[in-house]
């Protein structure tokens, strides 16, 4: 059985620290509860928030430091995927040349 592991918004985290602080009648495992995260993770994204100066660092598709970061990305996608075809193909010609 695999799980799926569930993507939340930098702006979700941030909702998330924030409802922790209005709440500090409740404990972090009541708060995560709440939240439908795990007690962790809430914690994780609390530390993250005060090593970084209030700001929760985020990974994705579009976060790159600039325009040519972005398009060596694209390209080494586009290089990996040619070489890809290229070892499909070469494999197909091993197996049909030996007719």
């Amino acid at each position: 059985m695999s799980c799926k592991k569930t993507q939340h918004t930098k702006q979700f985290k941030l909702d998330a620290i924030n409802y922790r602080k209005e709440h500090p009648d409740l404990t972090q495992v009541e708060c995560a509860k709440n939240l439908g995260i795990g007690v962790s993770t809430l914690a994780r994204w609390e530390a993250q928030f005060r090593d970084n100066e209030g700001d929760i660092p985020v990974r994705g598709s579009g976060n790159y430091e600039s325009d040519e970061a972005k398009e060596i990305a694209r390209l080494k996608r586009e290089l990996r995927d040619a070489q890809d075809a290229l070892d499909v193909l070469k494999k197909a010609i091993g197996i049909l040349g030996k007719d």
